[in-house]
């Protein structure tokens, strides 16, 4: 079975959510367009931010109904992402928090699309 490496935004502006994940991701786009804004990552996963005005077919919804979701190494990691965010001006929906599954936070991109960052604990990963 074929496994997704590429997900698309829809963006109200793409430049300007290309400049956000730039400096989030610390890389440049391999592409871009006043409509299209393209990131690789190391991993090889690609991310889209793609207008939702020129997208075809229209697009219905806007940005919060799902996640874009970063794992670190230790909740340390995850208390310190958060600081890193927070000082560089990111809405943070949800600071950190311990849940069932590990240490949480959220934080929002330009268009309100959910960035949820985390560390999985030990009874999570049996």
């Amino acid at each position: 079975m074929q496994s997704p490496n590429f997900v698309i935004l829809y963006a109200e502006q793409p430049q300007v959510s290309g400049t956000f994940y730039r400096a989030l991701f610390d890389r440049e786009p391999v592409e871009s367009s006043p409509t299209f804004v393209l990131f690789v990552l190391d991993n090889g996963f690609k991310l889209g931010l793609w207008s939702r005005h020129t997208a075809l077919p229209a697009v219905e919804s806007t940005g919060g109904g799902s996640e874009i979701v970063f794992q670190l190494e230790t909740p340390e990691a995850v208390d310190a992402k958060h600081v890193d965010w927070a000082s560089r001006g990111l809405s943070i929906l949800q600071t950190p928090t311990d849940l069932d599954f590990g240490r949480t936070f959220v934080a929002l991109d330009p268009d309100n699309h959910r960035l949820r960052v985390y560390w999985l604990n030990d009874a999570a990963q049996s």
